[in-house]
């Protein structure tokens, strides 16, 4: 968008001030109309600009605002995220136009500004949303031939490592440990957890994950939105399109997308969605280990909203736990009575009101 100095005033109505930086992306000669308060996030400021434009026209922005250095991270990385699902499939997703800085120095605030799509929060059509997801995942082309993103990009607050690596196992690893090291930075070490994590990167991810890459198979990089659940898509009220948005893309083995599906706290959760993805994109080979896979991505996902969520992610810190314990048992197991112990029903009891919880 071409840089300007558009009337953030004028006849402006609205609970939301507009600051002269996001003013100044409008086409010259516009006028801000209104600026609401729109949406609920937990990390985030959003809201809804409706600007005329020099020919009379009004358009409608959806825009998107965060304080400090995490919000530097948090708009720089969902800017490069959106734009990069959009140069694929761009009838996927609200167009992102620019992200940017604040005039105002205190604090130091950060902005996102993207199409605004009228959309139902209803849980997505599973086959539309799988049909184009698939889509994405097949046609995407990683501009380095390699996995991860030329960008930190972050799943809620939290950064990720996305760093490029020629290997998915590797990158997965990577990946994987840096979550555990915040999730104990955050929620405080567990040792039982971290000496099963420490097998699982050494001896499971290696084998499991590593198959993928073994025998002369080649996992190809996909573009994946890395953060899907049905708070992050909409249906549109016009076109009855879906569309996927707050992304943490990477580009990734397709699979990992899914493993996000695996999740209780999701209603996309529901194995309809998992079943008609499989429709439009087969498991990878080996596809025997297919849903030891899945459990392994879930994992990461489950230790990253441990790490967002702090206080409420207790029960799916355990979650990860129990999983990992499982992928151990089959495919690296402790010799008798070397691992941690294995938790009971009534260890989980104490955790178990957590489970009920609503995902912000």
């Amino acid at each position: 968008m071409t840089s300007n100095s558009a009337n953030a005033a004028g006849a402006l109505t609205g609970d939301f001030p507009v600051d002269k930086n996001v003013a100044s992306q409008f086409p010259p000669g516009s006028q801000i109309m209104s600026a609401y308060r729109f949406g609920t996030s937990a990390w985030t400021t959003t809201a809804r600009l409706c600007v005329k434009d020099p020919d009379g026209s009004e358009k409608l922005y959806f825009l998107k605002c965060a304080n400090g250095d995490t919000g530097r991270l948090m708009m720089e990385g969902e800017f490069n995220a959106q734009s990069e699902l959009y140069k694929t499939m761009p009838e996927f997703v609200p167009e992102p136009y620019c992200w940017g800085e604040f005039d105002q120095p205190d604090p130091k605030t950060y902005f996102f500004l993207s199409e605004f799509v009228d959309m139902s929060d209803r849980v997505p059509e599973p086959n539309q949303l799988c049909t184009k997801l698939a889509r994405l995942h097949r046609d995407s082309v990683s501009p380095t031939g390699m996995f991860g993103f030329h960008i930190t990009t972050c799943q809620g607050n939290t950064p990720q490592d996305v760093s490029w690596e020629s290997s998915w196992t590797v990158f997965f690893s990577k990946l994987l440990r840096h979550v555990l090291d915040q999730d104990s930075i955050v929620n405080g070490v567990w040792e039982d957890l971290n000496r099963l994590s420490q097998r699982a990167l050494e001896r499971v991810i290696p084998r499991l994950i590593g198959a993928l890459e073994a025998e002369g198979r080649r996992i190809k990089p996909c573009l994946i939105h890395a953060d899907l659940w049905e708070g992050n898509t909409g249906t549109s009220f016009e076109t009855g399109r879906i569309y996927i948005f707050d992304s943490a893309a990477f580009y990734a083995h397709n699979e990992m997308e899914t493993g996000n599906w695996r999740c209780s706290y999701n209603k996309i959760h529901n194995k309809v969605y998992t079943r008609t993805y499989l429709r439009y994109f087969a498991p990878s080979e080996p596809r025997q280990e297919w849903d030891d896979r899945i459990r392994m991505y879930s994992v990461y996902y489950n230790v990253i909203y441990s790490v967002n969520h702090r206080s409420q992610g207790t029960a799916v810190r355990q979650t990860a736990y129990d999983d990992l314990y499982y992928l151990i048992d089959k495919y690296a197991p402790f010799e008798e009575g070397s691992g941690p112990r294995r938790l009971v029903e009534s260890d989980r009891a104490l955790l178990s009101d957590e489970r009920d919880h609503t995902r912000a």
